[in-house]
């Protein structure tokens, strides 16, 4: 099963974080932010939730989906001139301990050899790109694999099922 989550941009303390998601803009006039979440664990958006930023960190008042975005109040932040201070802002979050161990995240992938089940090497992956079906995995060839065909994981290798012709 893969679950996406966002990259690993830094180690804290000895603690993992993940890019959970950004701050697209600020919504209205009393401090609101429209936030883009990549996770698919809204509870990083619950009151009380606390998201690391490059220079602190938010702690979260509400949340509310607006269309395929949220809204989000964050403490201290007030006025729309305090929101707009925020975009941009990448949100990161501390690994959640209950992280299911057959999961793969992106962080994973990008940068793993990925290869087929017989072991060959089909190239490394350089991104994960969104997609409505299923995400893909685009390799330093070009190449697109949906995460659909992704069977394990290796240290440092993806493995992947595909079927003929696929990255003919």
């Amino acid at each position: 099963r893969v679950v996406q989550v966002g990259h690993l941009p830094d180690v804290v303390a000895g603690s993992r974080f993940l890019e959970v998601g950004r701050i697209a803009k600020p919504h209205g006039l009393a401090g609101e932010v429209v936030v883009d979440l990549i996770t698919t664990r809204t509870s990083r958006l619950a009151p009380g939730a606390v998201l690391a930023v490059e220079d602190g960190a938010l702690t979260v008042v509400a949340s509310r989906r607006y269309g395929r975005r949220w809204l989000v109040v964050f403490e201290g932040v007030s006025t729309r001139e305090a929101a707009d201070a925020l975009r941009g802002k990448v949100l990161s979050a501390e690994v959640m301990e209950e992280q299911d161990p057959e999961a793969i995240w992106v962080h994973e992938i990008v940068g793993a050899v990925v290869v087929d089940t017989a072991g060959c090497a089909l190239g490394t992956a350089v991104a994960v790109v969104a997609n409505p079906a299923s995400d893909l995995i685009e390799l330093d060839s070009g190449g697109l694999i949906p995460l659909s065909f992704v069977t394990g994981k290796g240290s440092g290798q993806i493995v992947v099922d595909p079927p003929p012709g696929l990255l003919d």
